[in-house]
């Protein structure tokens, strides 16, 4: 099933949706992980919209087909969360379940608890596991500040051929299925002079003048009260943290499962298993 493709515009950025309807009244919001895109949710959306969930994925701010920020601009993680806000308001029907992986399991997350009143469920797809060492502030903002100069005169790297960016991928990711990765890689690059570059802002790889703060995510994950969904993957890239347990008991109502065999990438190593496991959470299981 290929999904309705449209724009919304979402904290004033345009951003590219694609949407799988399967008509009833509860709405699945689909968000991709760092340096992804909607259609990272190819193969799962159409699973849930033929069992009559409405699924929405949109493409985050700099990411896929959806706007960048304008000159001055940067990506800030709330940044997110406002879209995510905006989006919800204009596309959302009676019920809302956001999806998220890694990144948008954290964004999906903290926008469900900032809004306890419009979550109903949360699932969260290798994304409770991340970590980061400590910086000293400085030092962090003067890193940034290098790397967005350098970001930003620095051109997006040109692979000659489709096939080339779908070998990329399968460099990065070696579980990826060659087929899933043409697939990405069509619909992840777009044609420029000298072949074909992917499609996100540049910026989203330099390093945020903010560390990872552990104790303020934990406490989003504390005022959740909905239920959620933690998947893992069973072959996971992610070095897992020493405190994961206790990670896992910040949530108030949370279901765990473990997917063998697929790396963090997991929707694109088992989306079957995937879509098994949320139709199994949003059908009350």
């Amino acid at each position: 099933m290929e999904p309705l493709q449209r724009d919304v515009t979402a904290n004033g950025l345009r951003l590219r949706v694609l949407e799988w309807d399967g008509g009833g009244r509860t709405t699945v919001l689909c968000l991709h992980g760092f340096l992804d895109s909607a259609w990272a949710f190819f193969e799962v959306g159409p699973a849930l919209a033929a069992a009559g969930h409405h699924v929405v994925a949109p493409d985050l701010r700099g990411f896929g087909d959806s706007e960048r920020v304008g000159a001055g601009g940067y990506y800030y993680f709330t940044d997110y969360l406002l879209d995510v806000a905006d989006l919800v308001e204009a596309l959302a029907r009676d019920r809302l379940a956001l999806v998220g992986h890694s990144m948008g399991g954290s964004v999906a997350a903290q926008y469900a608890a900032s809004f306890p009143e419009r979550a109903w469920r949360v699932a969260m797809l290798e994304s409770i596991e991340f970590d980061q060492p400590p910086e000293p502030p400085p030092r962090r903002v003067a890193a940034w500040v290098a790397a967005v100069r350098q970001a930003r005169g620095r051109p997006s790297r040109i692979f000659p051929t489709v096939e080339a960016a779908a070998e990329r991928i399968r460099a990065l990711d070696p579980r990826c299925p060659p087929a899933t990765a043409r697939a990405l890689a069509e619909r992840g690059t777009r044609a420029v002079d000298g072949g074909f570059t992917f499609r996100h802002d540049p910026l989203h790889v330099t390093p945020s003048p903010f560390p990872f703060d552990l104790a303020r995510v934990k406490a989003f994950w504390s005022a959740l009260r909905c239920p959620v969904l933690l998947v893992q993957g069973g072959a996971t890239e992610l070095p897992l943290p020493a405190d994961l347990e206790e990670r896992r008991a910040c949530f108030a109502d949370a279901r765990q499962a473990v997917i063998p065999g697929a790396g963090h990438m997991l929707m694109r190593h088992a989306p079957a298993e995937v879509a098994r496991l949320l139709l199994a959470f949003l059908s009350g299981g």
